[in-house]
């Protein structure tokens, strides 16, 4: 495995942490989120701001929200669910790696799903028992 630069994703974690930034966000969007990198097997951001698209799941405040990876790697698992396009591309929802997610974190929105796109994802997601 190639090394991870945990020094300069901890400059930029810095950063955004002393942040005021807060974009206005709703349940359904997709959004360029800087998740940053992270050990063992949890999703990494890729590129230089260390980002990749996730659904916003469930909006919890202005602040915070749940929101669920998405990647376009297609190996076959039970925790990914395939969604369709997104940005042109073939994307998978991450099941496993739902998480709660501050919005300083959000970069820029790319698309959203209608409500009933959505609550076939929420069904997706309480139906694997991610517990």
């Amino acid at each position: 495995m190639p090394e991870k630069d945990f020094d300069r994703w901890n400059e930029e974690k810095k950063r955004l942490n002393a942040s005021s930034r807060r974009l206005f966000f709703h349940e359904g969007e997709i959004w360029w989120v800087r998740f940053g990198l992270n050990i063992g097997f949890e999703i990494d951001g890729k590129e230089a701001d260390f980002s990749r698209p996730a659904l916003i799941l469930k909006k919890y405040n202005r602040y915070s929200f749940l929101a669920l990876p998405l990647t376009t790697n297609q190996t076959a698992n039970p925790y990914r669910i395939p969604l369709g396009l997104v940005n042109g591309r073939p994307a998978f929802a991450v099941l496993s790696q739902l998480r709660n997610v501050d919005s300083v974190r959000l970069i820029n929105k790319i698309g959203a799903f209608d409500q009933g796109v959505l609550s076939e994802i929420r069904k997706a997601v309480s139906k694997a028992n991610l517990y």
